[in-house]
């Protein structure tokens, strides 16, 4: 057999090159989707008259979006009657409403996570319960605790309140995004309900400890953090010993903790000093990037 000549190397070379050009460009339309600097409608609509987005597998497309792993993958290509090894432009009319349909709501935006903390008596609870009245939209994590309920709470509502062996058996498997104990009690937050309103686009505000939030900022310091501050030490003092639901060596170590709490305020990007509760609301509205609504007490 003959040995190729130069022509023949040549066009090789040429086909290496145009080969790796088109591997790029496809590696740089995917980074565009993860990113999303891209619209995946948009590139399922350009299949046809772009030859790299046409020669790139649905499934390599597929994986390249936010939030859809392999499950999710084999879910769409199957219910939309996709081969593993169809690329993009073999799609049918059939194929593409359906893949463009799955993606519309596989990819939505996720949610805007916002951690309230503050010291005891800044008001936390109260502010909490103007958004819910106000901002419907607005997804609240239901907390666990060990402590018992206070006058008027509800249980699923305020907090979820459960003893201490199912607490430690929470912790034991992973449920829980933090935790801290406070007072003599337990708090923690359930970490699953939480990922799952994010995934379906909910702002979601999590009213929790500093232990606590120190926490979420390692696993999530993509959230907001916020603190919720006082407008004075004189009314913090007044608003915890007028609860008269705690017994005073509670209170004084409420105080104690309260002073150590209102040192780490600049460990969170923003503070809401709550002067007026209805005005500190909306301001914590305002950076989850929901509307104002004016109401009682504003």
């Amino acid at each position: 057999m003959s040995e190729p000549g130069p022509l023949d190397e040549d066009a090789r070379a040429r086909g290496r090159e145009q080969a790796l050009i088109a591997r790029r460009a496809r590696a740089a339309i995917k980074a565009d989707l993860a990113q999303g600097r891209r619209k995946p409608g948009d590139v399922i609509a350009a299949r046809l008259d772009d030859p790299v987005i046409g020669r790139m597998r649905v499934r390599d497309f597929l994986h390249a979006l936010p939030g859809i792993g392999d499950a999710r993958t084999d879910q769409i290509m199957a219910d939309c009657q996709i081969a593993d090894s169809r690329r993009m432009r073999g799609l049918g009319e059939h194929q593409e409403r359906c893949l463009m349909s799955w993606v519309a709501e596989a990819v939505r935006p996720r949610g805007r996570l916002l951690v309230l903390s503050g010291p005891s008596g800044a008001g936390k609870s109260s502010v909490v319960t103007i958004l819910r009245e106000r901002h419907p939209e607005i997804a609240f994590s239901v907390s666990v605790t060990t402590r018992r309920p206070r006058p008027g709470e509800i249980d699923g509502v305020h907090y979820h309140f459960i003893d201490e062996r199912t607490f430690d058996r929470m912790i034991d498997e992973g449920q829980l995004l933090e935790w801290a104990e406070f007072a003599g009690n337990r708090y923690g937050t359930p970490a699953a309900p939480v990922d799952d309103l994010l995934d379906a686009g909910r702002p979601v505000l999590l009213e929790i400890e500093l232990q606590g939030a120190r926490q979420v900022r390692q696993s999530a310091p993509e959230a907001v953090f916020v603190f919720l501050a006082p407008p004075s030490w004189e009314t913090l003092v007044a608003r915890l010993e007028g609860r008269r639901t705690e017994a005073p060596e509670v209170i004084a170590e409420r105080l104690a903790t309260a002073q150590v709490e209102l040192a780490a305020e600049t460990e969170f990007d923003l503070t809401v000093v709550n002067d007026v509760v209805a005005r500190a609301a909306d301001e914590i509205a305002g950076l989850l990037g929901v509307g104002t609504s004016a109401g009682p007490g504003a």
